[in-house]
């Protein structure tokens, strides 16, 4: 059944220059060189307070997961949709066999498809720690990127008592994408199936209690997304998208009317893929306690819809840079406005100053220092990469022990002046007017909130 013009198909092939590499065929091109340390040792003196490692020891492992039936926007037919799911979590130093578990390495290919090697601070396939069941975080990437993309997140996060599940989403892969002659191959795609995927990884886990030896809590559940991976997030948490026949022109390059009208209707879901009849509410998933949204981008475009996005119940955390020449400023401030207009969330909003897009990923490693493609997509001209790295720790941290654990006591680290500057009265010799960050290291960033009234 078609739902669009078989002249789509041809479009696609030449707004992108190209097809989709082998995700499978690029999976060989690993790194063979010593993994990375990525990382310097700081004094933790210097360091937000809350992007100190917990006290879990962390496991990693991979899992691939199938969503059945899922609609391919090129062929026009239904196939099974494979996701490539990267698992970090509280853990024992010991394999299930007994013998102990070894450091992992997060093998990968830069968006020139240079290999390269990752030190990991998880140990590869430890057994899970079976004491208690942690609260889910759905990770999600950006177009393009990889599931280890935010691994200094995910491995925080778990050894605070959260299993973090990051997904390889397909077709938006570096590996897949062919960034020099199709670039935007996988976007189409990516703008249909990104909040599909974060919530059908919730529903697996759902579906299959026993996975990872039953400890993962799937009734009290959060969802992190860079980029297209914030994109899918605002979407996965009730803020329904809102393409209109302009939007979808300039986004796919279609001219013709009856094509842009059908991409419009299936673009223009909600919370995972649902499409909600006029004057129907939205039923967004009642496990999401909270989501982080890490420059997103859509709204400098306007593609979701005010009312919706208004009407969000779920606490949001949005973390920009306000010299974000991908997903602009503007767009986001105006996605931290609309949200939860009617008093219906608390929300929250961290600037970097100076900064532009890339305030989600890992240091480059070594081989990306070679061209610009590459070492453009990890660095910022103004911010280290590590600094954000530990900022981003410390507040997601907060985020989601306040409103996934509610752990009332970390609320506190989210009720926070404007800037440093304006709390200065309380600061100290060792510590500066914002809870949590040290004297002299709190300088670029400024704070927005509003609590659920």
């Amino acid at each position: 059944m078609r739902l669009f013009p078989l002249s789509f198909l041809t479009l696609a092939l030449f707004i992108t220059g190209g097809s989709l590499l082998s995700s499978h065929a690029t999976a060989n091109t690993v790194a063979t060189t010593a993994a990375e340390q990525l990382y310097q040792p700081r004094p933790t003196e210097m360091q937000p307070q809350l992007a100190a490692n917990g006290e879990n020891v962390v496991g990693v492992t991979s899992l691939g997961i199938t969503n059945p039936a899922q609609l391919n926007l090129l062929t026009q037919q239904k196939q099974d949709r494979e996701l490539l799911l990267e698992l970090w979590y509280p853990a024992e130093k010991t394999l299930a066999t007994g013998a102990l578990a070894q450091p992992a390495t997060y093998d990968n290919v830069t968006k020139s498809h240079q290999p390269f090697s990752i030190q990991a601070n998880a140990l590869r396939d430890a057994k899970a720690k079976t004491n208690q069941k942690y609260p889910l975080v759905v990770l999600s990437h950006g177009y393009v990127g990889y599931r280890t993309l935010m691994f200094y997140l995910a491995e925080h996060l778990a050894s605070h008592g959260y299993v973090v599940a990051a997904i390889d989403h397909p077709q938006s892969t570096n590996a897949e994408v062919d960034a020099i002659k199709a670039p935007y191959a996988g976007f189409p795609a990516t703008l249909y199936h990104r909040s599909r995927d974060q919530q059908f990884v919730l529903s697996y886990f759902r579906e299959h209690p026993k996975a990872l030896e039953g400890v993962i809590n799937t009734d009290a559940a959060a969802v992190i997304g860079y980029s297209m991976g914030g994109y899918g997030a605002i979407n996965t948490v009730g803020g329904c998208f809102n393409f209109t026949e302009q939007s979808v022109q300039a986004f796919t390059g279609s001219k013709e009317q009856a094509t842009n009208l059908a991409l419009k209707q299936l673009l223009n879901s909600c919370a995972g893929g649902q499409y909600p009849k006029t004057g129907e509410q939205i039923k967004v998933d009642p496990a999401w306690k909270a989501a982080i949204a890490i420059a997103p981008w859509g709204g400098q475009h306007k593609l979701f819809s005010a009312e919706a996005l208004a009407a969000i119940k779920v606490p949001m955390l949005y973390l920009a840079g306000d010299q974000d020449d991908v997903s602009g400023y503007e767009g986001m401030q105006w996605l931290y406005n609309q949200t939860g207009r009617q008093d219906s969330s608390s929300k929250y909003m961290l600037t970097y100053h100076n900064a532009r897009h890339n305030i989600a990923p890992h240091p480059a490693p070594a081989i990306a220092r070679q061209n610009k493609m590459d070492f453009g997509h990890y660095h910022d001209a103004s911010w280290s990469a590590q600094s954000i790295n530990d900022i981003n720790k410390h507040f997601a941290l907060a985020m989601l022990d306040c409103h996934v654990k509610a752990i009332s006591k970390q609320c506190e680290y989210l009720k926070l002046a404007p800037t440093p500057t304006d709390a200065a009265a309380k600061a100290t010799e060792n510590s500066s007017g914002w809870l949590g960050f040290p004297a002299r290291y709190d300088t670029g960033l400024s704070w927005q909130y509003q609590l659920q009234k």
